[in-house]
């Protein structure tokens, strides 16, 4: 059964965060304090001082809940939405999923544009209904009471959303976790979902290639097979971790405050674009910081991780493909390559842009704006 919900934090829990970072115990910089061995503590402690002093929660809770926001049961799971609908009375119903390190903060900057685009320089037919789930284990979706949240799981529940909601036909959207998961709805409800649209593609390409494979590709796909290497590399140690010790990995991030934030300021440096530019030079810090607080308030970095991670398919597994139109978004950070998408999906669309990065609906919202839009133009 679908209920109202209201974001409504106790004082004494903003009281007591308060507190922590008052009373922050900051590790002494490593040699050179620069983000190749991590979070820089000159940066960091910056970010913990505006946390601390300028930052206002109250005014993030009340922007989150000019929403409606509900919450209902499924598989056992609660699961928590924002459900905008347009005044459009043609509007197409859109499901947006975000990813990890994300929360339902990265679209709130998509909302107007898309349920009401009239007002945003569109037209009347560019209206969507929205949908804005918080994945399993995320935030106010979470923690989880139980195993499997995988990819296709996430995807079934989705439609059994939609249907509760009782929309019978519909769009998929989402990057990271939300670019694979969005393709999974389709496979659950093809006959119900319209079409597909993920920015940084629905799947990754296969590693490492054939040399005589790489050959064939073009110079850009080249360059996203260079830095699929540099990642596993330089940066896949957060996987490890939170896909096989996300519980002990918790006590840290739920207990410190700075801990979690300096874990999701480390992906939003490396994932933002351009990658030498700071995260809250491309990002506002109050939206860093509010996307920080549904992790801290919630108390759901270990869930999130468990979900995010652990239950994934194994790299490379081949999908069956559900024969949904389907648009690929990629952004200058993004490591898509069309051939390998093609396999498991129904390409209809494919965009490459020279710059934004991995968290496009915070740092590129008018592009993808328009991408959604004209994608989904062709498909009402």
């Amino acid at each position: 059964m679908i209920k109202p919900f209201t974001i409504d934090i106790p004082q004494s829990t903003l009281d007591d965060l308060a507190a922590k970072l008052a009373s922050t115990r900051l590790p002494a910089p490593l040699p050179g304090d620069g983000w190749d061995t991590g979070v820089p503590v000159s940066w960091l402690s910056s970010l913990v001082d505006y946390w601390r002093t300028s930052y206002d929660w109250r005014a993030a809770e009340k922007e989150l809940n000019s929403y409606p926001q509900f919450t209902t049961e499924i598989e056992g799971q609660q699961i928590h939405f924002l459900h905008v609908r347009s005044a459009e009375p043609d509007a197409l119903p859109l499901i947006l999923t975000h990813g990890w390190p994300g929360s339902i903060v990265e679209f709130l900057d998509l909302i107007g544009p898309l349920t009401d685009p009239v007002a945003h320089g569109g037209q009347a037919s560019d209206a969507f209904h929205l949908v804005i789930p918080s994945l399993p284990g995320f935030g106010f979706s979470g923690p989880v009471s139980s195993a499997g949240w995988s990819r296709e799981r996430v995807g079934q529940v989705w439609a059994l959303l939609m249907e509760e909601l009782g929309y019978e036909r519909y769009g998929v959207q989402g990057g990271d976790i939300g670019g694979a998961v969005s393709p999974a709805v389709a496979r659950a409800a093809r006959d119900r979902v319209v079409g597909v649209h993920t920015n940084g593609g629905p799947s990754l390409p296969p590693f490492p290639l054939p040399e005589e494979e790489l050959k064939t590709l073009t110079p850009l796909e080249q360059d996203r097979i260079a830095r699929i290497g540099g990642f596993l590399q330089k940066e896949f140690g957060y996987i490890s971790i939170q896909s096989t010790r996300p519980q002990t990995l918790a006590y840290g991030l739920v207990d410190s405050p700075v801990g979690q934030l300096a874990w999701i300021m480390d992906k939003f440096m490396a994932w933002t674009w351009p990658a030498e530019t700071l995260p809250d030079a491309i990002i506002g810090r109050d939206r860093l910081l509010t996307n920080v607080m549904i992790y801290w308030l919630t108390g759901t970095a270990g869930s999130a991780a468990y979900v995010g991670y652990a239950q994934q398919e194994a790299w490379g597994t081949k999908l069956e493909n559900s024969g949904v139109p389907t648009a690929v978004l990629a952004f200058a950070h993004d490591v898509p390559i069309r051939r390998y998408a093609e396999r498991d999906n129904n390409i209809t669309r494919w965009t490459d842009v020279d710059h934004g990065g991995h968290f496009a609906a915070l740092e590129e919202p008018e592009i993808l704006i328009d991408d959604v839009r004209e994608f989904f133009g062709s498909l009402r």
